[in-house]
């Protein structure tokens, strides 16, 4: 039985992974094949892990969080490095918000169970304020749009990444009231069911192979990938070539700092109702991947070099859409 991963817009190791052929050249080295499962909505990871729709999946840090607080049994497989400038927290230039304080009693529009909320709770909390109780975060709903509603004063803040971000930079209109390095370490974060890590850890190293691969391939040909992800996300590619380039492009195994980063996250979602059980992020953690793991994400540079040489015409087009995550 095919080897399945989960594939949504908003983690995009996956997403370029998904057109290339990578994965079943990698798998096929520890006598598997590969097969993608694409949905769009990230934050069900976890679910979909549980009950056997997928075997690996990706997110940002707060999707495996509030997993892990739903009972399902996961483990840490790799993580990207930090992203510090994937996204912002966006007020408008000339209004009155200045600092993290003055967001006391407004709007902030977010994409909820993501990434983001972990960045506006830590934020909040840093100033002595509560997620649950001093702001009121929204989803962005389909078709509006967010920009607009900030320079009209609607909403109070608005974190954006990826293009629409590089857009709002262009613009000169917005302020970055915190940048996502300013607060989080805001990885890529991948994980899987506990069995099948303990199982088969050859696979887990294999798939981290893979995206290393894939993330080569990125990295070398970002014109294409921008051309990608604009032709089916929206946008245009040169903002996305600009999104695409702030993004690390590298792999790390889950250690033990990065289970302190998740831990600090989980108790703030904890002490704000955002999860409703305090989670022990460690028993998470599985120190028997991290070897394997590191050896797939550190293989010689030669490697990534000939993956992004014999990509080619690899790419092909997946239409797909997702929250991020």
């Amino acid at each position: 039985m095919a080897i399945t991963l989960g594939v949504h817009a908003s983690n995009p190791s996956l997403y370029y992974l998904s057109r290339l052929d990578y994965l079943d050249d990698e798998l096929a080295k520890v006598g598997e094949t590969g097969a993608f499962h694409h949905y769009r909505d990230g934050t069900r990871t976890g679910e979909l892990l549980a009950d056997g729709t997928i075997d690996f999946g990706g997110t940002g840090s707060t999707p495996p969080l509030t997993a892990q607080a739903a009972g399902h049994d996961l483990v840490y497989a790799a993580v990207s490095a930090p992203r510090p400038d994937h996204g912002a927290l966006l007020v408008r230039a000339d209004g009155p918000v200045r600092t993290v304080a003055d967001l006391k009693g407004g709007t902030v529009v977010l994409a909820i169970g993501s990434w983001q909320t972990h960045l506006l709770a830590k934020a909040l909390h840093a100033e002595g304020l509560s997620y649950a109780t001093d702001v009121t975060a929204v989803r962005p709903a389909a078709g509006e749009d967010q920009a607009q509603r900030l320079r009209e004063g609607a909403i109070a803040g608005w974190i954006a990444q990826g293009a629409e971000l590089a857009a709002a930079r262009r613009s000169g209109e917005f302020r970055e009231l915190v940048r996502t390095g300013d607060v989080i370490t805001d990885r890529s974060v991948f994980f899987t069911r506990r069995a099948f890590a303990a199982d088969r850890p050859e696979v887990v190293a294999a798939i981290a192979t893979a995206l290393r691969r894939a993330d080569a391939w990125v990295a070398g040909h970002l014109p294409e990938a921008a051309a990608i992800a604009a032709e089916e996300l929206g946008g245009s590619a040169e903002d996305w070539r600009t999104a695409l380039a702030g993004l690390p492009w590298r792999l790390e195994p889950a250690s033990a700092g990065f289970v302190a980063e998740q831990q600090e996250a989980a108790d703030i979602f904890h002490r704000v109702g955002f999860i409703d059980r305090a989670v022990t992020v460690a028993d998470a953690h599985l120190p028997a991947l991290e070897a394997p793991v590191a050896a797939a994400v550190t293989a010689d540079a030669a490697a990534d070099a000939a993956a992004v040489a014999d990509a080619g015409s690899g790419a092909a087009g997946h239409g797909t859409a997702a929250e991020a995550v």
